[in-house]
């Protein structure tokens, strides 16, 4: 299904019905409305991280930061990589999610190695869900380490579910699952009903490492 036009109330209520937009092609200004049969989900009870991992967080080679660099997340999550030729963010859906950060209910992780910008992802937070939708790295660990960070946050917000909108390979290795569309959809109408916080991490003193330790 195609659209040629969004505003960002409409983009929440899909959002809120389970589907999301994709575009075929970076250069291509068409947007589709997806509703996968089977959808990815990372645990946020029993998320997993590598002892590799975990080291890498713990000696904190990256500074974390939050909401710093919105729009260069995105611009970073949309570029052609190696292995990665295209993408489906297209400008109309960098400009949607600009709009709806601006608004508070899109947020951002990034990493960055000595001032720059190396690794990050970005989503949609809405009630208790959140809607995971790109990241990227261009040093070693900068996504996982910004995913840690990011579900550490979610966990101690109080949030209900992490949407990975598909199931990958790379996504398995935390511990992500699949599951019907109806499944999902009952998780969904449960955690949008959540009285989350994506802002309570900073005051809660946990660290993220921490906050999955304890709701594992």
């Amino acid at each position: 299904m195609a659209h040629d036009a969004f505003d960002i109330e409409e983009l929440v209520a899909c959002y809120r019905r389970g589907v999301f937009p994709m575009a075929d092609a970076r250069e291509d200004d068409r947007v589709f409305l997806i509703d996968p049969q089977r959808r990815g989900v990372i645990p946020l009870t029993g998320f997993h991280v590598s002892a590799r991992l975990a080291r890498t967080v713990r000696a904190g080679r990256f500074s974390v930061s939050v909401d710093t660099d919105f729009s260069g997340t995105v611009e970073a999550c949309a570029m052609a990589r190696p292995g990665r030729p295209e993408t489906w963010i297209n400008r109309p859906i960098q400009s949607l999610y600009e709009r709806l950060h601006r608004s508070g209910r899109a947020h951002s992780v990034e990493c960055r190695l000595d001032g720059v910008l190396v690794g990050g992802l970005y989503g949609v937070s809405l009630g208790g869900a959140f809607f995971g939708e790109s990241m990227f790295s261009t040093a070693r660990d900068a996504s996982k380490v910004a995913l840690v960070h990011l579900v550490g946050r979610l966990i101690v917000g109080g949030y209900r579910l992490l949407d990975a909108q598909f199931m990958t390979d790379h996504l398995a290795q935390f511990g992500a699952t699949e599951m019907a569309r109806a499944a999902y959809r009952r998780l969904l109408a449960d955690a949008l009903e959540a009285p989350a916080d994506f802002y309570r991490f900073a005051e809660s003193g946990p660290d993220a490492l921490q906050a999955i330790s304890q709701a594992s």
